[in-house]
């Protein structure tokens, strides 16, 4: 089935866009990604066929899913609205587990003080808000200790919270149209590239995986293979979307900043940046292929029956999200928590007042301006470039026809 035939159709009538989502990982500002979903499903005029998610972005994912699971067979208001309180009781969990395990003994280990501090953080300096987790961190890394030998019980207090809000047998089991379907990556240890967890594979040690910084948490093992967090080869993973999703309509939440004018220069500002860079990589490579392959299809060097006109389009806090340093990321403070919330739920009215009736339509996203700057390769190169590129950032093959 042409797979770019029949997004125009289910789009632009008069009912709900149909929509992908795309959510990065972001640590705990995977909150300001609570507010998008939470304004987006109060705004009723969205519909999901797929997501796609990494680290914090698949928890909002499964959660979401899960959440409109519950009222199966309701009104789609109250699917909705099951699915908004899904996502808050999920993250109002956070701040009550996260406040939980800040006031226990100092006897117990790093890992039983702040299980969710270590799981939301990222690799650097700053990656605990105090002076005296960043010192115990660095002392940890710097004598060679890894997570096998610091945490050897593996504990990871979030999975069971996670399975304690999310039924993954019956998302796995659950129907479609009525439950998106949901993508989650992990980068597979043995071969460096992106796995992707759907369907019945979607479980919460997957969702772990995601989320499974190798310097922190041992690695996750699954169906016999090793997998670390998915933001090393997709945050998140378009190429899910693209493939198994019939909306051409891609919509990105995007936590990590791309640009940052100001040159890092203390120890703390550098771990950050390298960590932004290092988790948009995969992102980047994907955006380029995507960009390469509308440009041989404006040009009318592939075939339009088997390659989908992708149309990106993103949401983001901005100036606003980008004044939250990385270190934050593993803060579960409620205050931080709902100011992000409260954040994600602005920008993404105001992207609906602005960008909703251009869903279906077209590309709302320069991604060229944005994301590849001078590394646009010259359609002149095709189609011998295109195989290339496409495996580079890790777009389907053509459909082909039976």
């Amino acid at each position: 089935m042409n797979p770019s035939g029949t997004s125009s159709a289910v789009n632009l009538g008069s009912g709900p866009r149909l929509i992908n989502l795309a959510l990065q990982g972001g640590g705990s500002h995977g909150a300001f990604t609570w507010g998008v979903l939470d304004a987006l499903l109060a705004d009723g005029r969205i519909d999901f066929e797929g997501l796609s998610g990494t680290s914090a972005g698949a928890m909002n994912a499964v959660v979401l899913a899960h959440g409109l699971l519950q009222t199966h067979g309701q009104s789609r208001v109250e699917r909705y609205e099951a699915a908004r309180q899904a996502l808050a009781i999920f993250w109002n969990g956070i701040v009550h587990l996260g406040a939980l395990s800040s006031s226990v003994s100092e006897s117990l280990s790093l890992w039983q003080r702040a299980p969710f501090g270590v799981l939301f953080g990222q690799m650097g300096a700053g990656i605990w808000p105090g002076a005296s987790w960043s010192d115990e961190i660095a002392r940890y890394w710097s004598s060679t200790v890894s997570p096998y030998q610091s945490n050897p019980l593996d504990i990871n207090p979030l999975k069971d919270f996670l399975e304690s809000q999310v039924d993954f047998g019956r998302l796995a089991a659950a129907a479609r149209p009525a439950v998106p379907r949901v993508f989650v990556v992990a980068t597979r240890v043995s071969t460096g590239k992106a796995e992707v967890f759907s369907g019945k594979r979607l479980t919460a040690k997957a969702v772990m995986a995601s989320a499974c910084l190798p310097m922190v948490f041992r690695a996750v093992e699954i169906e016999g293979d090793h997998f670390w967090d998915g933001g090393y080869t997709g945050n998140p993973a378009l190429h899910p979307l693209i493939y198994e999703c019939k909306s051409r309509d891609i919509v990105l939440v995007q936590v990590n900043p791309i640009r940052r004018l100001e040159l890092p220069t203390q120890p703390g500002e550098i771990a950050d940046r390298v960590n932004e860079i290092t988790f948009n990589a995969g992102l980047v490579a994907e955006m380029r292929a995507i960009d390469f392959v509308k440009r041989l299809l404006a040009e009318g060097r592939i075939d339009p029956l088997h390659y989908k006109d992708v149309l990106m389009h993103r949401i983001d806090g901005g100036a606003a999200l980008d004044r939250y340093s990385a270190s934050t990321k593993s803060s579960t403070d409620g205050s931080l928590i709902y100011a992000l919330r409260d954040l994600g739920v602005v920008c993404a009215r105001a992207w609906l007042m602005k960008r909703h009736s251009q869903l279906g339509l077209e590309c709302t996203v320069d991604i060229a301006r944005d994301y590849l700057d001078d590394l646009r390769l010259p359609v002149e190169r095709a189609p011998s470039a295109v195989a290339r590129v496409l495996a580079a950032g890790r777009l389907p093959p053509p459909v082909r026809k039976a």
